[in-house]
Formats: C-alpha cells, sequence, structure tokens
C-alpha cells in the first residue's frame, strides 16, 4: 500500500517559495541530470551544505527572512533558513519535505557566539526531513565544509536513506553537540513559535537587542562568524 502524503509537503508557501524561479533554478542546477529521488536528495543536500554558508548572524525576525528565494540570493543563513531552501528546492523537484526542530547543546562553538546567545543552548534548531523511498529521512545542512574544518569536525554526510543529523564527538574526541530536546515536524517555518522559543530561552531583552542590531546595521553583516574564537569544553 502507498504511503498518503499530506499535499502540504510538496506545496510552495510565501516562505518555501518552493514556485520560485530561483528556488527552481537553484534545484535544476543542484541536481543535474540525475533522475532518481534518492540521489536529487543527495546532490541537493550537498549543495545547500556546501553553498550556502552558515552565519548564525543573519536577520532572524521577519518571514522574508526565512524566503528560500532570499536566502539563496544571500548565499547565508543559519540553520532554519538553509533547511528553508533544502525543502523548497525538494519541493520543486517534486520530493515531499518538511521541517523539525531541536533544541541542541553545542560544545563547540565560538567565544563571541557563546556571549551573543548567553548559552551553549542553540533552541530550535533546524532539520530538514524528506520522504524518500515510503519512509522520512533527516538531513542537516547546516554547516559548510569549511567550518567544519575550521572547527575540527566532521562534515556531516547524507545518503538519502539514514538520518543525518549531527554527531556527538569532534575529531579529537571532545564533546560537539547533544540532543537536549525535540519540537516536532511542521509543513511551513512556524516563525512566531520560534521567536516565542527564543524568548523563553534567551529572555526579551537579549532578543530584542539582537532585533535592534540588525534595523541598525540594515543591510551590512553585523559579525563576522568566521573570524571569530572557537572554543571547546
Amino acid at each position: 500500500m502507498t504511503r498518503a502524503i499530506d499535499p502540504a509537503y510538496l506545496s510552495p508557501t510565501p516562505i518555501l517559495d518552493a514556485d520560485h524561479p530561483t528556488v527552481r533554478g537553484f534545484a535544476r542546477e543542484a541536481v543535474g541530470g540525475r533522475t532518481d529521488p534518492v540521489e536529487r536528495a543527495v546532490a541537493l543536500y550537498y549543495a545547500v551544505r556546501d553553498g550556502l554558508w552558515y552565519d548564525p548572524y543573519s536577520p532572524f525576525y521577519k518571514p522574508e527572512h526565512y524566503r528560500a528565494s532570499r536566502v539563496i540570493k544571500a548565499g547565508r543563513g543559519y540553520c532554519v533558513q538553509k533547511a528553508s531552501v533544502m525543502i523548497a528546492a525538494a519541493r520543486a523537484l517534486g520530493i515531499p519535505a518538511r521541517v523539525s526542530f531541536a533544541t541542541v547543546r553545542n560544545h563547540l562553538a565560538t567565544r563571541q557566539l557563546l556571549e551573543y546567545l548567553g548559552s551553549d543552548l542553540f533552541v530550535y534548531h533546524g532539520v530538514v526531513e524528506l520522504f524518500l523511498e515510503g519512509r522520512w529521512v533527516k538531513a542537516t545542512p547546516a554547516f559548510n565544509r569549511e567550518l567544519c574544518d575550521r572547527h575540527g569536525v566532521e562534515p556531516l554526510e547524507f545518503d538519502g536513506r539514514h538520518d543525518s543529523i549531527f554527531q556527538p564527538y569532534n575529531r579529537q574526541n571532545q564533546r560537539f553537540m547533544e540532543y537536549v530536546e525535540f519540537h516536532g515536524t511542521h509543513a511551513d517555518i512556524p516563525l512566531d513559535e520560534i521567536l516565542a522559543a527564543w524568548r523563553r530561552a534567551y529572555g526579551d531583552h537579549r532578543v530584542d537587542a539582537w532585533i535592534r542590531m540588525h534595523e541598525t546595521k540594515g543591510s551590512a553583516r553585523p559579525r563576522d562568524f568566521l573570524a571569530e574564537e572557537v572554543v571547546t569544553d
């Protein structure tokens, strides 16, 4: 029996704009001449993982900050924004896709990012889920290869058949990422839910300060994550 898929997992939304020419072009370029859904999903994963750089200081408080076509044009984003691109591009290719969330404890980060957050908890970390060969498979395209090399972590691989989530240890067998809590799946990016969770975890004062920083800086990048000091436990 074929498992029924909710049409929402194939449909464009204002944020997951799978019907946008930029998203469709990104998807076509990523998969090339591949026709097998698993091979297409794998190719798309690497295009998002390494083609869009991870930037935890990307603006985050408006729906358009997560719009897949906008993130592709920016060339960077934090985990939920990169997940948005992969989900929208997957839907453009006819692959059902959704987002799931987890809170993770990051044992390897930069001193500046930990001070910025006031915590080593990354609340509502975004994970892509793709429906392939009759089951949902997790993919985590957040950290590009260059960033992983800098932090001494093996880049996450994805084969389209097994879940790809953060590994617990880095190359030196130090603690890297710990999954603390899971928050369920969504057909679209639940921005209000994410912001509410951040305010509970990090405090209104801190979240409001981040928003003011972006409003003040405008289109300029407020911080350079790649230039920051890597720290370990």
